[in-house]
């Protein structure tokens, strides 16, 4: 096999670090994030715990193992004690979950497939994040039909991401409602999603930006309609990035711009879903790793 790490698969760029390339490559087939490689997963016709994850490589010259023998063998838990999560933006990105979980010093062991949803579409959040970049959101369209990246992440790694997603609540989708097909047909009966408090971007004509795209030219966009935006961070992206990461207040600034000029659609609709039980708190609270690691959005 070979090598599987983030490095040879060209999925190594952290967004946290280089905003303009938010989100940044996201996991394309079904895989498990070990340390720092992707490993394959084979789609069987049966629960994910039980799907083969290749290990035949340099580092790892064994034979095959079930997922959930892989992971005990890497000193962690199966997949029954995961929660499944929705990534919309970045967290589909290995490099960033790897990222998150290494700031805090917890293991990077994550189960990372490809699904389709129905029912959600991807969208842009209405506020500017402290990498300096628009985030993803989710938001309602009942006959959409998107491919996400759900991570199955133990107790731990949840409250980890949970710290770093302070611009959104975790809210839980039923299966019921809105259909999650794993590739190997197997539906689930739910999962974890984030949703922006401060609701998703219009454009000119009122209905949501288009999310999960080129950053660059997202801000580009951004600028070019507000003279406001453009006299605090502008003129161009790369300035855009610089300034607001640099400086909280214009972060802050530019948020209320969105309101007040009325590029903002509130998300009521999730509110029924919302997950009370989870409180993340201020990233600046968290303790830092090393100076190469940038804070999150």
């Amino acid at each position: 096999m070979k090598d599987r790490t983030l490095e040879a698969l060209g999925l190594a760029d952290v967004p946290a670090e280089q905003p303009l390339i938010y989100p940044g490559r996201p996991v394309a087939e079904p895989g498990l994030l070990a340390g720092g490689e992707l490993l394959p997963l084979r789609v069987r016709p049966r629960r994910l715990g039980a799907w083969y994850v290749g290990r035949r490589t340099d580092r790892h010259p064994g034979p095959d193992q079930q997922l959930d023998q892989a992971l005990s063998a890497l000193g962690q838990v199966g997949t029954g004690q995961r929660h499944p999560v929705l990534a919309v933006g970045s967290n589909a990105s290995p490099a960033q979950v790897r990222n998150k979980l290494m700031r805090l010093g917890l293991p990077v062991a994550v189960p990372m497939v490809p699904v389709r949803v129905r029912g959600i579409a991807v969208g842009c959040s209405a506020h500017i994040g402290r990498a300096g970049y628009v985030a993803a959101a989710p938001y309602l369209v009942p006959d959409a039909e998107t491919t996400l990246v759900v991570s199955w992440l133990d107790a731990a790694q949840l409250k980890a991401v949970d710290d770093t997603e302070i611009h959104y609540h975790r809210a839980i989708l039923p299966g019921d409602r809105f259909p999650l097909t794993m590739p190997s047909g197997e539906r689930l009966g739910g999962a974890y999603i984030y949703v922006s408090v401060h609701g998703v971007l219009v454009g000119p004509d009122g209905r949501p930006r288009p999310g999960g795209g080129d950053q660059r030219e997202l801000i580009a966009a951004l600028l070019q309609d507000s003279a406001r935006l453009r006299e605090l961070l502008g003129p161009d992206p790369q300035t855009w990035v610089l300034r607001a990461a640099a400086d909280r207040e214009l972060r802050e600034q530019g948020t209320r711009i969105f309101g007040e000029e009325g590029r903002l659609l509130p998300q009521t609709d999730f509110l029924p879903y919302v997950d009370d039980s989870a409180e993340p708190r201020l990233y600046d609270e968290l303790p830092p790793l090393g100076d190469s690691l940038s804070p999150l959005a």
